[in-house]
């Protein structure tokens, strides 16, 4: 099953996922514009038997796992952990989830109120969508199971919430916009001294509305409603939070910082794609090193720390998953940018892609205007001016470690 949301509705497929008793896979995605199928958003539902078990966003770097651990304050126990196994066969959030039940730092009924949430806001964005593809593919059950939730009851809830959210349009227009206290005299006027101070301590452009609600135990729709009204006002404004994978990690530097324009590793065992990948993101102004050994790209990868890894799936001897799976076992990738090259119809290939930390997937065959959609995407626009002289430092470093010039 698969088509358009302008064809059949997200309430509709669930509900003929339902009525179907379909264990599998659902995968939504929102695209930027129709021309380039470049995914701007993507979720994935699994479903056992008509039900639902979880439900994952595009968002591969554990904040949101983070945000809903912090209201047990439990946040930092992600920093204990390596990769575990179990996150190379599913999503890497359900991993980690299901590696805190294992060693008792989360009890079983902490996990699935966690699960709950989590699938309770996917639905909220799903059902929120009007615009976009999807495509359900019957499939093995996410294992080990933790929960199941009922897709009727859910919907039927989930639905009026959205009819509710409408109704703060325009002031409020995401869940993903942060509030920012601009007139705290008057708020701490109207507020109790106590629930000023939560909010104050929140309210300071970086922590969004979705946030609160994970941190509160509550739904988006009741934290909403409570500072509405000061929006309304004017003395709470709303504001988009900045892109993140532009944002160095504290006491860490980009590419960027030290040479003055992005690095991408491209791996692809076609000699010819690669070359024509270097060629076109070089006369954008990326520092590119295309490769087209896989077991020698590992390499490189470690020695560059690149901002933006673009991979192939199908490779011999190493394939994309493998690859994707090694990188975000290291602490140093968790949060870097990683594209697996998919084919048309490789849906199971994107779902194994989210399932070992993929943060999102290029059609193959891809043009160039839809390659630099997807890496200014995820790095921004790069500095030609510096361009020669950190391609020089990549090409130095390929024959230090002795990788191969691709031939001319």
């Amino acid at each position: 099953m698969q088509g358009t949301l302008s064809e059949i509705d997200i309430r509709s497929i669930l509900q003929l996922i339902e009525l179907g008793q379909r264990t599998g896979y659902l995968e939504v995605q929102a695209f930027r514009d129709s021309k380039y199928r470049v995914a701007e958003q993507f979720w994935i539902v699994f479903f056992l038997n008509g039900q639902i078990a979880y439900a994952a966003d595009s968002d591969s770097s554990l904040s949101r796992l983070r945000d809903y651990l912090r209201r047990y304050r439990l946040d930092s126990a992600l920093d204990q952990l390596d990769l575990p196994a179990i996150a190379t066969t599913n999503a890497p959030e359900y991993g980690y989830l299901w590696t805190l039940l294992e060693t008792h730092v989360l009890t079983p009924a902490q996990g699935r109120s966690i699960v709950q949430s989590m699938v309770h806001e996917t639905l909220f964005d799903l059902l929120s969508l009007h615009q976009g593809s999807f495509v359900f593919e019957i499939g093995p059950a996410l294992a080990p199971q933790l929960t199941t939730l009922e897709i009727g009851p859910l919907v039927t809830h989930i639905m009026k919430q959205v009819q509710e959210w409408k109704q703060f349009h325009p002031h409020i227009q995401s869940p993903e916009q942060c509030p920012v206290i601009v007139e705290p005299s008057l708020l701490r006027q109207k507020l109790p001294e106590n629930t000023f101070k939560i909010l104050a301590s929140w309210a300071d452009g970086q922590n969004s509305l979705r946030q609160m609600a994970r941190y509160l135990n509550r739904q988006i729709l009741p934290v909403a409603k409570a500072i509405y009204p000061y929006i309304k006002k004017g003395w709470v404004q709303l504001v988009y939070p900045s892109n993140p994978s532009t944002n160095p990690t504290p006491g860490e530097f980009t590419s960027e910082a030290k040479t003055g324009t992005y690095s991408v590793v491209f791996i692809d065992d076609g000699i010819a794609t690669c070359k024509a990948v270097e060629h076109t993101l070089q006369q954008h102004g990326y520092a590119v090193a295309a490769i087209s050994n896989p077991l020698k790209a590992l390499s490189l990868v470690f020695q560059i720390k690149p901002d933006l890894i673009l991979c192939d799936i199908i490779m011999p001897e190493l394939d994309g998953f493998e690859i994707c799976a090694m990188l975000r076992r290291s602490t140093a990738f968790r949060q870097t940018p990683i594209v697996m090259l998919t084919g048309k119809d490789g849906f199971i290939d994107r779902v194994k892609a989210r399932m070992v930390g993929a943060t999102d997937y290029l059609t193959k065959p891809f043009g160039d205007s839809e390659l630099l959609t997807l890496v200014e995407k995820y790095i921004g626009k790069s500095d030609l001016n510096v361009t020669k002289a950190a391609q020089l430092s990549i090409d130095a470093l390929e024959e230090e470690i002795g990788l191969p010039t691709l031939p001319t």
